[in-house]
């Protein structure tokens, strides 16, 4: 049923008052972060899932960990190797023997059975075990012997890869990385967060969280968001700004049609207005702004341009050509001028 404007309105105070405070409570243990952490949780609310990508040390492993906490949501950990195979992750058919000695094939559920998880070093995973998590993440279910598993509601995948070492991993193909609604950069904390990390983590025990929500709450607020109204011209704009990475579109700048392969799909669109929905109720408004869906553009496209040889050759910066789009787009405000 839709809501209206007021149960809206109500929804979205209730919504940026909770996420505020589940920020606050996850800041108790992560050192600064601020806009990862934005990122991290517009994602979550948005019901996709998120690549992390930094050097090891930096704390990726261990944001997952108090996020689940402060959800208040069942985590799961995957840590990949090459060896690591599909059963090991989704689960497999084991013999069970019951108190009459019948043996019988019972599916023991693998560590993707949880709300939250953690893929660590995905990129160390082979292309076979890769793959056996396109069907979890979209359509979060696991098949085996012909009987379908369903996932237990909230679900997200949170994933984490070292971009410096490339001996022994296996880059992520095009329709993984596309699966991922956010790719976020972790950056190296600065001298004053390195020393706050030091006073924090050098003593005997952990910072104690508390759950800020729970799974039923998150699925509630989840759903309130998909009410958030989005005009015409803001589809438009986030629709010109897809095609415009794709090198044989009229719209397109002259990088990228010298540097990309091809640009992104249509779940960039969707990462874009769903995340876009969650800015806009962050500032307690009612209606998507062309902003809001600038806002979303990094996170939601960086990881969908895809360079040719020439692009990869020249280390062309992904995140600088999607500024060159958002510059040039014409926004509602540039036409009106």
């Amino acid at each position: 049923m839709m809501k209206n404007s007021t149960e809206i309105e109500q929804d979205l105070s209730a919504f940026s008052a909770k996420f505020e405070e589940l920020k606050s409570e996850i800041q108790r243990a992560i050192v600064g972060y601020d806009e990862l952490l934005t990122d991290t949780l517009i994602a979550i609310f948005s019901q996709g899932h998120v690549l992390l990508e930094g050097v090891p040390g930096l704390g990726k492993t261990f944001l997952v960990r108090v996020l689940s906490k402060a959800l208040g949501v069942q985590p799961g950990r995957i840590q990949c190797t090459p060896d690591l195979m599909p059963a090991d992750i989704l689960g497999t058919q084991i013999v069970s023997e019951d108190d009459n000695g019948h043996r019988h094939l019972r599916f023991e559920k693998g560590p993707v059975f949880a709300n939250l998880v953690l893929v660590d070093e995905i990129n160390r995973a082979t292309p076979k075990t890769q793959a056996a998590l396109l069907e979890v993440m979209q359509e979060h279910a696991v098949t085996t012997a012909g009987e379908r598993y369903e996932l237990p509601l909230p679900f997200f995948v949170m994933a984490t890869q070292n971009p410096m070492e490339m001996e022994g991993t296996y880059p992520l193909p095009e329709a993984q990385l596309d699966r991922f609604m956010f790719k976020l950069k972790v950056p190296f904390p600065n001298k004053e967060a390195l020393v706050e990390i030091s006073k924090r983590t050098t003593g005997f025990k952990e910072i104690e969280l508390n759950s800020v929500m729970s799974g039923e709450a998150l699925t509630q607020i989840q759903e309130s968001l998909t009410h958030v109204p989005v005009a015409d011209h803001v589809m438009a704009y986030a629709a010109h700004l897809v095609l415009a990475t794709h090198p044989d579109m009229p719209d397109s700048v002259d990088r990228v049609k010298r540097y990309v392969s091809y640009g992104a799909s249509p779940r960039g669109m969707q990462a874009l207005i769903r995340g876009a929905r969650v800015r806009c109720a962050l500032d307690n408004r009612t209606a998507v702004s062309v902003d809001d869906i600038r806002a979303t553009a990094l996170p939601a496209l960086r990881h969908r341009v895809i360079l040719n040889f020439e692009g990869e050759a020249e280390s062309i910066d992904v995140d600088a050509m999607i500024q060159d789009l958002l510059d040039s787009a014409p926004t509602p405000a540039k036409e009106a001028a």
